[in-house]
């Protein structure tokens, strides 16, 4: 306790920056001493346990009316403001429809209190968010407010660069974009999100696994999407796997040949919680008892 309170003793200046552009232009001027700041669940935390220090401002996101909210755009896509609640996105009522994966993975993080606050961009930028499976296997981009402007990027491409710089915490996210779900004629959408804990409720993950993928009524993979994570791995797409099915029947390769690509192409991080084989072998059942249930549905219809 001692050291918590030694930790959070000199309070951060709170600035309430009212639109996008000046909080952006705030960060510039105050760089590294200063951190965007949304719900602020994941921040205290980190704080709390040492892992990062206070800065000396928090840029506080809460009021910019154009950081919240969800909507659905004339071209089909789905844009949701960094600042929406975890609360908003899982009751959505057009969400739920167009891209259920995202809904079920918000209504697993966390309890209640907490996604009334915490914010669907701060589960982003955590970089180990339980919403980013669902996110990446729904292709989501991301929006940012750089030097260039509003620049977009590919959600899978951000979290392989995250990992190798940090420059990206100068941006400000301003938006995350799902695209449409194409449906292609004559099949099925196979969709899956699972998360492991180590107890039934409001737990920390021990893997989290999303599917988003069509099957033929011939029975072929098509438009097929894996994505893994959990604890502190930052998730990815599984893309050695998803080729290994594209365009090849339910049934070949087989299901052990999909488990051992799966066990090879995951790489997790253990902890004292759960060891790294722990969790890659957890994935791998999840992902290979959906793609399962999904053939023998298709068999049992035909």
């Amino acid at each position: 306790m001692g050291a918590n309170r030694q930790s959070l003793h000199a309070e951060p200046l709170v600035r309430h920056p009212q639109h996008a552009e000046e909080a952006w232009q705030m960060k510039r001027l105050w760089g590294a001493t200063a951190s965007y700041t949304a719900g602020g669940t994941l921040l205290r935390t980190q704080w709390e346990s040492g892992l990062a220090p206070v800065p000396a401002y928090l840029i506080d996101l809460s009021g910019i009316a154009e950081l919240h909210g969800i909507h659905d755009e004339a071209d089909g896509n789905w844009r949701i403001g960094p600042m929406t609640t975890l609360t908003s996105c899982r009751s959505h009522l057009g969400l739920q429809t167009a891209h259920p994966l995202l809904t079920e993975a918000v209504r697993n993080i966390a309890a209640p209190s907490v996604r009334n606050l915490a914010t669907l961009g701060g589960n982003i930028v955590s970089a180990v968010g339980d919403a980013l499976p669902a996110l990446l296997a729904c292709n989501s981009v991301l929006q940012w407010r750089t030097e260039q402007g509003i620049t977009d990027q590919a959600l899978t491409e951000w979290l392989e660069a995250e990992q190798l710089q940090s420059a990206w915490k100068e941006r400000l996210l301003v938006g995350i974009q799902l695209p449409r779900q194409t449906s292609i004629s004559q099949t099925k959408r196979i969709l899956a999100y699972h998360k492991v804990g180590r107890r039934e409720a409001f737990t920390p993950s021990v893997v989290t696994v999303a599917i988003n993928g069509q099957l033929g009524d011939d029975g072929i993979w098509r438009d097929i999407r894996i994505a893994a994570g959990g604890g502190q791995t930052r998730p990815r797409r599984l893309e050695h796997t998803e080729a290994l099915l594209m365009e090849n029947p339910s049934n070949s390769p087989s299901l052990a040949v999909v488990y051992q690509s799966l066990l090879a192409e995951f790489k997790p991080k253990g902890d004292s919680f759960a060891s790294a084989d722990y969790r890659r072998r957890t994935a791998a059942n999840l992902i290979v008892s959906e793609l399962w249930k999904a053939a023998k549905r298709l068999t049992e219809e035909r």
